[in-house]
């Protein structure tokens, strides 16, 4: 079976700088998960995987032919504490755009229903204790990043868990 995912990938020189902080607190998932905002979360595309796949490819070219680029900001931290132990990079521009993208990728083949409301951010402390999460939150609290979505990528994860862009989709609207 195939696990995919569909994100937003953070550019250098801020890519190198978010994975670091997760290294900083000890995230386990640093070097696993490239940091990203999400589209579309790890969905398992079932026994029909290749079929399935190349029907998510299709829909994502379309999605992306459509969609205008965009400019993002990341600043500060921010928590989804006490619901789930996640501490995270904020998005200060650019959320309605990923809120519209999010909601056009998800209106494809793969149905994948949320967990909790989408809310776009980039994760930088997952499941970890309550200082290391702490400590992420205040110690990245004057994170600032710009730069221009261009583009999405389809991810697949790999039996050791790590998350590699499988095809990127450039925003042409």
């Amino acid at each position: 079976m195939k696990t995919v995912g569909v994100s937003i990938a953070v550019p250098e020189p801020y890519f190198s700088a978010l994975q670091q902080m997760r290294r900083n607190v000890g995230d386990p998932q640093a070097d696993a998960v490239p940091p990203h905002v999400t589209l579309m979360p790890p969905t398992d595309l079932g026994e029909q995987g290749e079929t399935t796949l190349e029907a998510l490819s299709a829909h994502l070219r379309e999605v992306a032919a459509r969609t205008e680029p965009f400019e993002m900001i990341l600043r500060g931290t921010g928590t989804f504490r006490p619901v789930s132990p996640v501490v995270f990079v904020q998005l200060a521009q650019g959320v309605s755009s990923c809120e519209l993208l999010e909601a056009a990728v998800r209106g494809g083949p793969v149905e994948r229903p949320l967990e909790f409301r989408y809310h776009p951010h980039v994760t930088i402390a997952h499941h970890l204790d309550e200082d290391a999460l702490d400590r992420a939150f205040e110690e990245n609290k004057h994170f600032e990043a710009s730069f221009v979505v261009d583009a999405f990528h389809l991810y697949l994860q790999d039996d050791d868990g790590v998350w590699a862009p499988v095809e990127r989709f450039a925003l042409e609207g």
